[in-house]
C-alpha cells in the first residue's frame, strides 16, 4: 500500500529499533524548512533550503486519503515544519488539516510556529493535538540555533491560546545540546513555564549528530561549536545513522526535563533514546493527546 502513496507516508524512522512511536503516517506540505535550525537532521538528505510547496500537494493528498485507513494518525510534520512563514499565504497546511479532519483522521501537529493558532477553528473540532518544540527560553540562544523560527515567547503564547480554546498541547524539549541549552535550571524552567501555560505532555531527547550539523556548529558557534564537535567525535557512538552520546551522559542531560515533568503531573517520554525508564505516557510523540478532548 505504501508504494502507492505520494505525499502521505507510513512513518518509519529508518527502521530504528529505538523508535517507540505508535503506527502513524507523516505528511509534509513543504520540502525544506525555512526555520533553518542548525541542529536539523533532515538537511543531511535534503540539504539546507527554505520551505518550498510540493507540486500538486492537495490533489495528491486527496488521492492518498482514499488509500490509508480512516481514523489513522497523520502527523504534520516529522522533518519539515508545517507552518513556515510562507504558510500564511500558501495555506497548504490549513487545507490539509481541513481535509484530514473532514475525513475522520487523527491529526498530530508538530511545529515551532505560532502560526498554528490561526487554525484553531479546525483543530478544536477534530481529533487533533499540537506538539510545540521549545529548546530554550533564551531569545539570544534561540536566534543562534533556530534563526528562522518564531521566538520562544511567541511559542509559549501559542500554547496558552490553543489550550484556552480546548486544543490539547504538548511540548518537545528537543534536542538538548551540550554546552548550548543543557543547563539544568533552564531546562527545569522550560517545563515549569509550559506546564503553567497548559501543556499536558513532554517529550525530550538529546542532540544526535550528523556530519553536516556538526559542521554548522563549528562554523556558527565558535568555541562552543568546536567543543560540541570534539565531544561527539571523541565520545560519540554511531547508532542507526547518528552519533549518540554515551547513555549515562544522555540520562544526565534529560533528567531535569523528566523530573520536572513528573513533578507537575505531565505525561513524559523520550525520543529514540532507548531510555524506557523515562517514559510515562500512552505515546512518546503526543499521539495520545488527540483523544483527550470531547469534540465541540
Amino acid at each position: 500500500m505504501s508504494q502507492n502513496l505520494t505525499v502521505i507516508r507510513l512513518f518509519d524512522p529508518w527502521k530504528s529499533p529505538l523508535c517507540t512511536c505508535p503506527r502513524k503516517y507523516s505528511l509534509h506540505p513543504y520540502t525544506g524548512c525555512s526555520h533553518q535550525c542548525i541542529y536539523c537532521y533532515a538537511t543531511s538528505y535534503i540539504g539546507l533550503k527554505n520551505s518550498i510547496p510540493k507540486d500538486g500537494f492537495i490533489r495528491r493528498l486527496q488521492r492518498d486519503i482514499s488509500i490509508i485507513p480512516r481514523g489513522s494518525i497523520v502527523e504534520l510534520s516529522t522533518s519539515s515544519d508545517p507552518f513556515p512563514p510562507i504558510e500564511e499565504k500558501q495555506l497548504l497546511t490549513r487545507r490539509a488539516i481541513e481535509i484530514l479532519a473532514r475525513h475522520g483522521f487523527r491529526i498530530l501537529i508538530t511545529t515551532k510556529s505560532h502560526i498554528v493558532v490561526r487554525d484553531v477553528d479546525i483543530l478544536v473540532n477534530s481529533q487533533s493535538a499540537v506538539m510545540i518544540t521549545i529548546t530554550t527560553l533564551r531569545e539570544d540562544v534561540a536566534r543562534l540555533i533556530e534563526p528562522g523560527a518564531p521566538s520562544p515567547k511567541m511559542r509559549v503564547e501559542a500554547i496558552r491560546k490553543l489550550v484556552d480554546q480546548g486544543v490539547p498541547v504538548g511540548v518537545r524539549v528537543d534536542p538538548v545540546i551540550p554546552y548550548v541549552n543543557d543547563d539544568p535550571n533552564e531546562l527545569t524552567e522550560i517545563v515549569e513555564v509550559v506546564a503553567s501555560a497548559g501543556a499536558k505532555h513532554i517529550v525530550t531527547s538529546t542532540y544526535k549528530a550528523k556530519w553536516d550539523s556538526l559542521k554548522r556548529f563549528r562554523e556558527l558557534l565558535g568555541e562552543t561549536g568546536l567543543k560540541i564537535n570534539n565531544l561527539y567525535r571523541e565520545k560519540g557512538v554511531w547508532i542507526h545513522g547518528y552519533l549518540y552520546l554515551p547513555v549515562d551522559y544522555r540520562k544526565q542531560l534529560l533528567k531535569p526535563v523528566i523530573d520536572t515533568a513528573r513533578k507537575y503531573g505531565l505525561t513524559h517520554a523520550t525520543c529514540r533514546e532507548g531510555l524506557i525508564e523515562y517514559n510515562r505516557a500512552q505515546s512518546c510523540d503526543g499521539s495520545h493527546l488527540t483523544i483527550l478532548k470531547q469534540l465541540k
